[in-house]
């Protein structure tokens, strides 16, 4: 028999977590996950739901009733939504520009659903007009695309996507997983239908609970392909809607049942993520958004300074980069991966990695949620400069931090 004892109690290191994501969480969310538990039906716990819901509104730039939590990580609300607003055999239009639109790619294909993209090279953002344009084309069902992909660590601009979707008479989907709770979210005035995140990023708390947003014609192409509780299509379904979706646990019907006055059984609510998730809109609206999303800019434009004072180069678009997150080229000649393992071994910092095509080119270097302060800013750099210079390559020393402190004090 295994011995309890074995492993020892959990006791992680006090790692600052600079990278595209994951970050440390705010000591508040931590503490608000503590609480004791309640029943999933007591008044108390459908008052925290009920709140919430308030909460996110704000964060998600809308009125919309429908405006929740789907337990999981942010993807369970990237597919919650997907495999709940098109069906097998419908067209999707999808903006790609990075590996998370190759991630709405690959759902969308497991629906059975058919797609066209619109694409820019890694680095670059799709023009307005070629997505207006490829809609024209396609005439999708639904338009769908990232708003900031930390692959790439570029930002997608989204104001007039409803106007077109609308044109095209299509529904549209955002996944915000990167940038909630750091830049802008507007789904009203984009004209967004619906718009999902995560709370690991920009809002400081853990992976495991996915916030979103359902505009009322969203709402309705949802609840044409309504079950009942038993998972059986229900009277009231919209002939010619198609089939019922193939999965139970990510049907928004039956998850927005849950969370309306009904509160009809779908699933046990993740009591302590739902607290965390509160905790998380509070901090952000108790600091007031404008001012969360200017440190977000400073800490993004600070950290842009630093490194390029180190003679480093960025990667990206600087038109279109994400505020909270920077990748910048491995220096040639440097190891990218012993610089990683020396950040953390030597200064438990973490940096990130990349993917697919920018694997091995690139760090990406985050500043977001409770990370996204100055002093954490200039560690992170002083460390890489540190690193930098002891793998032998030939940079400024001193440099980065003074051009950060410069950059943060005038976007601020």
């Amino acid at each position: 028999m295994l011995d309890p004892l074995l492993f020892g109690e959990i006791d992680p290191p006090q790692r600052l977590l600079m990278g595209p994501g994951p970050v440390n969480a705010h000591p508040r969310v931590l503490r608000a996950m503590s609480a004791d538990l309640l029943g999933q039906f007591d008044p108390e716990m459908t008052a925290y739901m009920n709140q919430v819901m308030a909460l996110y509104r704000p964060i998600f730039g809308t009125g919309n009733r429908w405006t929740m939590l789907v337990d999981g990580t942010a993807r369970a609300g990237i597919e919650a939504a997907l495999v709940s607003l098109i069906q097998p055999g419908e067209t999707a239009l999808v903006v790609n520009f990075g590996r998370f639109g190759l991630l709405l790619q690959e759902i969308l294909t497991r629906i059975g659903a058919r797609f066209e993209t619109v694409d820019a090279p890694w680095g670059q953002v799709v023009p307005m007009e070629a997505i207006r344009y490829a809609a024209l084309r396609v005439r999708p069902a639904l338009i769908c695309s990232v708003h900031g992909d930390t692959s790439t660590t570029m930002a997608q601009p989204l104001d007039g996507l409803g106007a077109i979707a609308r044109e095209v008479g299509a529904l549209t989907y955002i996944d915000a997983t990167a940038t909630i709770g750091g830049m802008e979210i507007a789904a009203d005035r984009w004209g967004v239908d619906v718009i999902t995140g995560g709370l690991q990023k920009c809002l400081g708390g853990p992976s495991g609970s996915a916030p979103i947003t359902i505009s009322d014609a969203a709402a309705e192409k949802i609840f044409a392909r309504r079950h009942d509780e038993k998972g059986i299509r229900s009277p009231d379904a919209v002939d010619g809607h198609g089939p019922r979706i193939g999965s139970n646990y990510f049907d928004l019907a039956m998850v927005m049942d849950y969370w309306s006055e009904k509160r009809l059984n779908h699933h046990t609510e993740a009591t302590s993520m739902l607290y965390g998730a509160r905790e998380c809109a509070r901090v952000a609206l108790g600091e007031g958004l404008e001012a969360r999303y200017r440190r977000h800019r400073a800490a993004g434009v600070a950290m842009s300074a630093g490194l390029r004072a180190m003679g480093l180069t960025l990667f990206g678009d600087d038109a279109h980069r994400m505020t909270n997150v920077t990748g910048v080229y491995i220096p040639d000649g440097v190891d990218g991966e012993a610089i990683r393992r020396a950040m953390r071994e030597h200064f438990e910092i973490e940096i990130g990695t990349a993917f697919g095509p920018l694997a091995g080119r690139i760090w990406r270097i985050g500043a977001m949620g409770y990370n996204a302060m100055k002093h954490k800013v200039l560690i992170t750099l002083a460390a890489l400069e540190a690193c930098l210079n002891a793998q032998g390559f030939n940079l400024p020393m001193g440099a980065a931090v003074p051009a950060a402190l410069s950059a943060w004090d005038d976007a601020q």
